[in-house]
């Protein structure tokens, strides 16, 4: 019923997933290095130690000083490399940590496929609606109307739906139930058919959104046990043994946000287009139904005249 190509939207979907990952990887840091200017509290240190032993020592270590002097007053930024971020963490993290990004790289990327998708499909729906307004409405009935839809609309599904039930009206059980139900039953049936397939992939949607959050709090909770397990067995709990390992596993918990934020907002948006796009359906099958209908009383009622008159 909808035909189209998944390919470009599963490649688009890594693509982005992909692009947006790296960019959670830590940038590099800088550290203000002094050039040379270290070197100066050394000189002035030994200064004294010198005019204590000799003169001629004195005389010696201050042109030294001078010509320090001047390069301590300026100062050179320099690229430090950052041993943490998401890198690190893949390269030396244990299975937990590869896990919980393996996993929401896939949530990320399921999510971003639903949505280019079902946005695509929406697109089509609502280009075929305007079709269908345009040619359908216009052909001298319901069967050269349906041939003028293309093939895979939502719109001719319905219209043939609703033909071949007035077509096969036929059989001890189905006679039972009047031409008006059993009408109104494939249409809606029909009906219910495109709204499912709209609807599909929307759960995953709700699910990446709801749990992948807690996903990457798992990954930081693990990171931060592993780093304090690693201080405390150094006996090392300087600031910069600790702000770094726990800083990279609060990576995780961005990484979780990262996932679920547009699974959440894709969601709502999706829903919101599938009722604007159901309307239309909605509207199209109820307008087919009234025309099948009183063009089969038409019929019935012109074969009742006949057979009468015969």
């Amino acid at each position: 019923m909808f035909k189209n190509t998944r390919l470009s939207a599963m490649l688009a979907a890594v693509l982005f997933s992909v692009t947006a990952a790296s960019a959670l990887v830590s940038a590099p840091a800088f550290a203000d290095a002094p050039a040379a200017g270290a070197t100066a509290p050394a000189a002035d240190a030994a200064a004294p130690a010198a005019d204590a032993a000799a003169p001629a020592a004195d005389a010696a270590a201050a042109p030294a000083g001078d010509a320090a002097a001047p390069a301590a007053g300026g100062e050179t930024t320099e690229e430090v490399h950052n041993p943490y971020g998401i890198e690190a963490m893949w390269e030396e993290g244990d299975f937990v940590n590869k896990g919980t990004i393996i996993i929401l790289s896939l949530m990320s990327i399921g999510s971003w496929y639903i949505i280019i998708t079902k946005l695509i499909d929406q697109q089509k729906i609502m280009r075929q609606s305007k079709e269908a307004s345009a040619k359908f409405w216009k052909a001298p009935s319901i069967a050269a109307g349906s041939a003028q839809l293309k093939e895979g609309s939502p719109f001719r599904f319905i219209a043939e739906t609703g033909t071949k039930a007035t077509q096969h009206h036929d059989g001890a059980l189905l006679e039972q139930i009047d031409l008006s139900t059993w009408v109104t039953m494939q249409i809606q049936r029909a009906v219910d058919r495109v709204q499912s397939r709209l609807q599909d992939g929307l759960s995953f949607l709700a699910t990446v959104g709801s749990t992948s959050p807690f996903i990457g709090l798992f990954g930081t909770v693990w990171g931060i046990y592993n780093a304090l397990t690693a201080i405390g067995m150094s006996g090392n709990a300087s600031i910069d043994k600790v702000a770094g390992p726990v800083g990279e596993a609060l990576i995780m918990t961005a990484f979780g946000l990262f996932v679920a934020v547009p699974a959440v907002l894709g969601y709502n948006w999706l829903v919101r287009r599938n009722k604007s796009v159901m309307e239309d359906v909605r509207s199209f099958s109820a307008d087919v139904h009234s025309v099948l209908i009183s063009g089969a009383m038409s019929t019935s009622n012109a074969a009742a005249g006949a057979k009468k008159a015969g």
